[in-house]
């Protein structure tokens, strides 16, 4: 398989939660060594997304932006930021202000309907940004629905689709029928990791990416 040319920015998202985007975010971070902005982080536990890649990466703090929203129960953002008493406004959120050709990854929370707020979706702030969009998605039974849906939310909204991930076993029928009826590029499939090592992420990134 070809290696994939990474644009510069991306936004990460996924066709559900745990389906490796947080996983992904980091193969792309150890790869590129550019900035990585979880804007909203639902879930304070003993670790954030943002610690866990810094850990994982071994990169400075210099590469991370805060998040803007810190919600310290794990669930959607609207239901979360309404137990913390918290309003999440569309207009708060900005891209980090980078050089145009320096890498940077955004990663989501969930899918791109989860809800920001009572008007708001994921989908709405990947619009407002305007970055390229990677749609991770599992490899198991079931993804062909999940990911064409993703797919096709992403296109009413005009969002330029980057390509999709797929984690779990390989399954050469799910990765045909995604680039088939979804008109995508699989540009990765990554299977069960021996580690999360820095230097099995290096690999995995060499494997199938390319930076600008």
């Amino acid at each position: 398989m070809n290696k994939f040319l990474l644009p510069s920015k991306l936004f990460v998202t996924g066709t559900d939660t745990d389906v490796g985007k947080t996983v992904v975010s980091a193969i792309l971070m150890c790869g590129t060594r550019g900035k990585y902005w979880k804007p909203v982080q639902s879930g304070l536990g003993s670790m954030t997304d943002t610690e866990w890649i810094r850990q994982v990466s071994g990169l400075p703090d210099s590469h991370f932006v805060p998040e803007r929203y810190r919600l310290s129960r794990p669930l959607s953002p609207h239901a979360a930021a309404a137990i913390d008493g918290v309003s999440i406004g569309l207009d708060d959120f900005q891209a980090p202000d980078t050089p145009p050709f320096d890498p940077l990854i955004v990663e989501g929370a969930g899918g791109v309907m989860v809800p920001l707020n009572e008007r708001h979706f994921m989908l709405d702030l990947i619009v407002r940004l305007g970055l390229p969009v990677m749609v991770v998605a599992s490899s198991r039974l079931g993804t062909i629905n999940h990911t064409l849906l993703t797919l096709d939310k992403l296109r009413s909204r005009n969002a330029a689709i980057a390509g999709v991930v797929l984690n779990g076993p390989l399954d050469c029928g799910n990765r045909q029928a995604v680039e088939q009826f979804g008109h995508v590029p699989v540009v990765a499939q990554i299977e069960s990791l021996p580690s999360l090592s820095r230097s099995v992420l290096e690999k995995v990134f060499a494997q199938n990416f390319v930076s600008r």
